[in-house]
């Protein structure tokens, strides 16, 4: 029988001012691939810790925006100017005004999908389940722990020193985390 892969240590704490402490140093000693989960957003450890891949949705989205914009134009163009055209009272067959409302409508509908799909792909959701729910004490975080986990894919991770440095920050509970 083989044993489960270690998902990583977590550290689960009672004070938001402990956790964000623990942050501190784990980051300080290089540890890259940390997670907190809170009741409540905590500013102080997203200052601490670099930003995550939300950072990259604003281009995301703008790109989602352009390609809707350019798609409409295109749309609207071969329609007609190439595929059916017409010359009604002299107008050019490339008029853009006309196309104005479509080409927003398709910006509007290109980004809110890319907004939508590009946060799920970029959080990892669909996630039907989550090694740290294997925790028993886990249900506490939407109520009033403070838990914050070192992933074992981190390169500097090495089980021991991880739990080691953990324990010394004054937390309720070290507990190692594994995959199922």
């Amino acid at each position: 029988m083989t044993e489960n892969p270690i998902y990583g240590i977590v550290a689960e704490f009672a004070d938001p001012g402990l956790l964000v402490a623990a942050v501190a140093a784990v980051h300080s000693r290089g540890y890259r691939k940390v997670e907190t989960y809170t009741p409540y957003p905590i500013h102080e450890v997203e200052e601490i810790l670099e930003p995550g891949p939300e950072r990259r949705l604003p281009r995301l989205v703008l790109a989602g925006g352009i390609l809707g914009t350019l798609t409409a134009w295109g749309m609207q163009y071969y329609i007609a100017a190439i595929d059916y055209p017409l010359n009604i009272g002299g107008r050019p067959l490339n008029s853009w005004p006309a196309f104005i409302v479509i080409m927003f409508e398709l910006t509007i509908l290109f980004a809110s999908l890319t907004a939508f799909f590009g946060m799920l792909g970029l959080c990892g959701l669909p996630l039907p389940h989550h090694p740290l729910f294997n925790l028993r004490r886990f249900a506490l975080c939407s109520k009033n722990r403070f838990f914050l986990c070192v992933e074992a894919a981190d390169p500097l991770f090495e089980v021991l020193e991880v739990a080691d440095l953990l324990a010394g920050l004054d937390p309720l509970e070290v507990s190692e985390v594994y995959e199922d």
